[in-house]
């Protein structure tokens, strides 16, 4: 049964309010933290939470490490030369320094410790180049930024991140994170350019007399690491109580794309949301704060500005949505808090949609910066088979890639659970199901890996 009116679910299945947001940040272009673009983004947010009749809408401002890019090249020679200097190739990531490198190349495969520790010998003085995926044997996620200390850790004096997904260009994204710049140039190169650097780099190693000489990489990397800053769009709905429920995404997006489903799509959620409530906020009890952060992308700045000038004891549970717009798939990371998990399985079941959960504690994404302070946050998404993370952190994630009918699904499930969390009947307010729990607890909670990830990124939160 759902505990939203029938009129407003009507209303989020024949809005375009959300879409039209969508499509305006698409539009922008450029919205990579720190940016005009990325103010831009925030300000069409805020006009969004005003014509929805949002209170309190406005932009809240916070210092951040910026990165600015400029061209990059990978050249290739030895048996075989080529140079490779157009965007769709290869591409600087950011937190990496200005600089160049010339190296043998060696393959480390999909940046495993077991394949680090194999080609240990090989990689000082070397240019590393690891892929982007992450082995389904294995039992976490490895961030790229990990893959990248760890190079430089070893003795490799250039990175090289190529994609694992065909078609889908060169990925990009953070590598410097809290120790911005980062030691050692890094590209990111295509699935394409990649495979053929890898064969070249197999076939030096397979031993034997006719064996070529080891392919020598050299990469060019124009940038530049400067501070700059970026906003949150913030807004509320209902009661002016102290406490809220914070319904929360990211509107900086790379600079190579125009970022529609990481994360336009989830700005454009937060608003139609927010819209959605405004329309029974006397029945919310606490506020929903609505926020759109900025710079997720390069080390999570605005959630933890957030976090950091509200009381813990003000929020009373974050949703967090990111990626969330690829199909009708909704899918929860709980980060341990099973009642949130619970009250969006009750959402999912009420109205016959397909959901899918996870437990682990996991630093990636704006729910972080709360979950680490023992804040109860899940981030919600969506997932699909066509691409995995697939187009997201390359040229093509665009708009003609997502799909109004999943936008309005989405909206329809999120608001029913941010209404449930907002309400009496829904665990509002310091109920069992949205309890808070102790920083020692969450410490506790992390997987050993995300604990290296997390101390090697910089941002472990901890004291030892």
């Amino acid at each position: 049964m759902t505990a939203l009116p029938d009129r407003v679910v009507g209303d989020a299945r024949t809005s375009d309010f959300g879409w039209d947001l969508l499509t305006d940040l698409t539009d922008i272009g450029n919205r990579m933290a720190g940016s005009v673009g990325e103010r831009r983004g925030a300000e069409r947010v805020v006009a969004a939470f005003e014509d929805a009749g949002l209170r309190n809408a406005g932009l809240d401002e916070f210092e951040i490490p910026g990165w600015w890019r400029g061209d990059s090249a990978i050249e290739l020679s030895g048996p075989v030369e080529r140079r490779h200097e157009r965007s769709h190739e290869v591409i600087a990531l950011p937190g990496t320094p200005a600089g160049e490198a010339n190296a043998p190349l060696v393959d480390v495969g999909d940046g495993t410790d077991e394949e680090f520790a194999a080609a240990l010998d090989a990689l000082d003085g070397a240019v590393a180049m690891a892929s982007s995926r992450t082995p389904e044997t294995h039992d976490r996620w490895i961030h790229r930024m990990e893959k990248y200390v760890t190079a430089a850790e070893r003795g490799a004096v250039g990175f090289v991140f190529r994609n694992h997904v065909e078609g889908a260009l060169p990925p990009t994204g953070e590598v410097g994170y809290h120790n911005r710049p980062g030691p050692i140039p890094a590209v990111g190169v295509s699935k394409e350019v990649g495979e053929r650097l890898a064969r070249l780099a197999a076939e030096a190693g397979d031993g034997g007399g006719d064996v070529p000489d080891a392919p020598e990489v050299s990469i060019e990397v124009d940038c530049r690491n400067e501070p700059t800053t970026s906003v949150n769009a913030v807004a509320d709905v209902g009661p002016d109580t102290d406490e809220a429920v914070f319904l929360t995404a990211h509107v900086d997006a790379h600079d190579v794309s125009d970022g529609a489903n990481d994360n336009g799509a989830g700005s454009a959620l937060v608003a139609e949301v927010g819209r959605l409530l405004a329309s029974v906020e006397s029945d919310l009890d606490p506020r929903v704060r609505v926020v759109t952060f900025g710079a997720e992308e390069i080390g999570l700045w605005g959630a933890y500005h957030a976090a950091e000038t509200t009381p813990r004891d003000e929020i009373a549970c974050v949703v967090n949505l990111d990626g969330a717009c690829n199909s009708r798939n909704l899918r929860v990371g709980t980060n341990g808090f099973d009642g949130m998990g619970a009250v969006f399985g009750s959402v999912a079941e009420a109205f016959d949609a397909p959901i899918t959960t996870g437990e682990t504690v996991s630093p990636h994404g704006d729910q972080w910066a709360f979950v680490q302070e023992g804040i109860p946050a899940v981030m919600a998404s969506t997932t699909s088979e066509r691409s995995g993370r697939g187009w997201g952190h390359t040229h093509a994630d665009t708009l003609d890639k997502l799909d109004p009918r999943d936008l309005r699904e989405v909206a329809t499930l999120v608001a029913e659970a941010t209404y449930r969390f907002a309400t009496d009947g829904g665990g509002a307010a310091g109920g069992d199901e949205v309890a808070h729990r102790s920083r020692a607890a969450i410490r506790e909670s992390i997987a050993d890996g995300y604990v290296t990830e997390l101390k090697t990124g910089g941002r472990w939160p901890y004291d030892e």
